[in-house]
């Protein structure tokens, strides 16, 4: 059997499968793309955030869970006016809150305190002034030092 015979009788069924192969791999990449797209979305999703919704409503959040998907989201349109909403509804956020801080930035936050905190107790760090002292002694003594110069 030479390759004409066989691409012949087998070529077909070849193509579908490596077709099949690269759909099912194609979908599969889309999939995973899309779900960090709403992992994003709903770590960005705080409270003060303005958003769209698919209904073209824009709205600020007043209340999300991001954990929980299947709760619903609050939405402010005007003042005293709330609306709960599918948390699936809100399309994408407009306008994120500046300065405010999110859990993993707290938590972040919290971790780099206790290791301040514990250099500190070990005698690691000092505070910034001690820093600023210890900096401004050395260059008023190194420049003391580089006046006196060796005579030839």
């Amino acid at each position: 059997m030479n390759f004409q015979e066989f691409f012949a009788n087998y070529g077909l069924i070849i193509l579908l499968v490596v077709l099949l192969g690269f759909m099912f791999w194609s979908s599969r990449r889309r999939m995973q793309k899309q779900k960090a797209e709403q992992e994003e979305k709903a770590r960005s999703i705080i409270p003060g955030a303005e958003v769209l919704l698919q209904g073209g409503l824009y709205g600020t959040v007043v209340e999300y869970d991001a954990e929980n998907l299947d709760q619903p989201a609050l939405i402010s349109f005007a003042p005293g006016v709330e609306v709960k909403v599918h948390s699936q509804a809100i399309l994408r956020v407009v306008d994120p809150v500046a300065g405010f801080v999110t859990e993993d930035d707290f938590i972040e936050a919290e971790e780099s305190e206790a290791e301040y905190i514990a250099g500190v107790a070990d005698g690691e760090i000092t505070s910034i002034s001690d820093d600023q002292k210890r900096t401004a002694a050395d260059d008023t003594h190194t420049s003391a030092t580089d006046d006196k110069k060796p005579e030839a």
